[in-house]
């Protein structure tokens, strides 16, 4: 005899005969319990399009992926109000904030108005201490108003301007990725990268970063999980690193 508990009543199987002698019951379907799912907000490099992430899948049991796009600044527009703006799009609390390179400043920005779980940077700076001194040189000298702007957002195909097989690919590669080229946008970027002036790490900040960033280089930053031999692009051509890392970074208490 093989009883079997099901909804209190018990049902007596008799392997000689087969004989089921009980059979009132009625059925009872368990549903196992939801498991929680992140909500994830990835924020591209200045001036690049979303589609930096295409290569980065999340398992969607665990995950729900979303990006953000660039908004066109306001005239005068400070990054904190702009930072604002980009946090009307999070639609959920104790989400995780993913933002690379100058979208790593706007996630840190963004995450002083909200509620996240986890703020993750990458190929980015945590304090104005980290920038190299290119950037410091062009803030002090105001430099980068110089930047032909007006020019770059012209520009309708990289790879006509290229010369050898290596920098049509490059070419070709920054004409499909960076898409953002309004004038005022690249201008107001621009701005706020080379005079981003946080001298405080935010506290429980994720810093993920290259040894190979020319960029950034990686001899300006503290505190950070190395990549090895990762570049300023590496979110790119180094997705499966982040495909298998990233969610245990996540989750890491």
């Amino acid at each position: 005899m093989f009883p079997f508990i099901y909804e209190r009543k018990i049902i007596a199987l008799n392997c000689k005969d087969k004989e089921i002698r009980a059979l009132n019951f009625k059925p009872t379907v368990k549903i196992p319990m939801s498991q929680e799912v992140s909500y994830v907000y990835f924020v591209p490099g200045m001036a690049a399009d979303v589609s930096i992430f295409e290569f980065i899948r999340l398992s969607k049991d665990k995950f729900v992926s979303q990006t953000l796009p660039w908004k066109i600044p306001e005239k005068n527009e400070s990054i904190e109000d702009y930072a604002k703006r980009m946090c009307e799009e999070i639609k959920h609390e104790n989400c995780i904030l993913v933002g690379v390179s100058f979208g790593g400043i706007m996630v840190q920005e963004m995450s002083k108005f909200l509620k996240v779980k986890r703020l993750i940077i990458i190929s980015s700076v945590k304090n104005k201490y980290e920038l190299p001194k290119r950037i410091k040189f062009a803030r002090k000298t105001k430099a980068y108003k110089l930047l032909p702007t007006s020019i770059v957002s012209r520009i309708e195909n990289w790879e006509k301007l290229a010369f050898g097989e290596f920098a049509k690919k490059r070419a070709a590669m920054y004409q499909k990725y960076l898409s953002v080229n309004d004038k005022r946008y690249l201008d107001w970027a621009i701005e706020e990268m080379v005079c981003w002036d946080q001298e405080k790490t935010l506290e429980g900040i994720i810093h993920i970063h290259g040894n190979k960033d020319i960029v950034f280089p990686i001899e300006n930053i503290k505190n950070c999980i190395v990549v090895d031999q990762g570049t300023h692009v590496m979110v790119i051509n180094r997705a499966r690193w982040f495909n298998k890392n990233l969610p245990e970074i996540i989750n890491d208490n």
